[in-house]
């Protein structure tokens, strides 16, 4: 379990990508049974400390969430040793660039929920919904198909940018999401609806939640925003992606914007 975790030092620094956007920033997820939470703790804060990157990793019994950021050798490093843990082996990865370092420390919590939904019921480990690849969304919006976009992220997001004609719940947190989806209107049961947030992660939560709720075609865009801004650039998408670090925000080429806003962007995501 994460052996190359306790290695003693970082390994050699790889080849720097020549830019002034020298810092990786990565964010990633996986829904996983876990039950060795306070030596996986340690596992990860040693081998990041050792490498020299900030951030954020939340664990719990249902899965990892991480974000962080450093020298890109670094970072790769991390994500090499990560993998050699079966149960992480098969993470995907959202990678961005910035000029310097957006996090000010490391925090490595076990939590009750990677991301918090509270209702216990929902498992993606059981249950999901089909994955829509960002290149198809587009080709659906591109030739007008009759389908409903549901943004599953906190308000605030929402007003820095999002999909054009996206449905949205008024979210101050993400655990308000059960609670506000008998808002939506009910023919929406009957028609495909695609669930989207900054990464992926509140779907993996939101899209199984409306099925359970009689909602008959519920796909989740895979990656989230950053993973079609990758993919597809901004199309369909006005205004800017809100990310929880100091970069605020960020634009379709991934680069930070200098978006303001009144929320702490420290906080983690909810």
């Amino acid at each position: 379990m994460l052996s190359l975790l306790y290695n003693c030092g970082p390994a050699a620094p790889r080849r720097r990508r020549q830019t002034a956007m020298n810092i990786l920033n990565i964010a990633a997820y996986r829904f996983v049974a876990l039950g060795d939470l306070a030596q996986l703790r340690a596992a990860l804060r040693m081998r990041c400390e050792q490498l020299g990157l900030k951030g954020t990793i939340l664990i719990a019994a249902e899965g990892i969430n991480l974000f962080l950021a450093g020298a890109a050798g670094n970072v790769e490093d991390f994500l090499d040793a990560l993998r050699t843990d079966a149960r992480f082996a098969p993470i995907g990865v959202k990678r961005s660039w910035s000029a310097a370092q957006p996090f000010r420390r490391l925090l490595v919590k076990i939590k009750r929920e990677i991301v918090s939904m509270r209702r216990p019921e929902i498992n993606p480990c059981e249950l999901s919904a089909p994955r829509l690849a960002p290149q198809e969304l587009k080709h659906w919006l591109d030739e007008g198909r009759e389908i409903a976009l549901l943004d599953t992220r906190n308000q605030f997001e929402v007003e820095l940018g999002s999909f054009g004609h996206a449905l949205t719940l008024g979210l101050k947190s993400f655990s308000e999401f059960p609670g506000a989806t008998p808002a939506l209107p009910q023919e929406l049961k009957d028609r495909p609806v695609v669930t989207f947030c900054t990464g992926g992660i509140r779907c993996e939560k939101a899209a199984p939640w409306l099925i359970s709720q009689g909602f008959r075609e519920v796909y989740q865009l895979d990656g989230g925003i950053l993973n079609y801004f990758e993919q597809c650039g901004g199309a369909h998408f006005r205004g800017e992606c809100f990310v929880f670090d100091e970069r605020v925000a960020l634009d379709a080429g991934l680069r930070a914007s200098g978006a303001a806003t009144g929320h702490d962007s420290r906080h983690e995501p909810g």
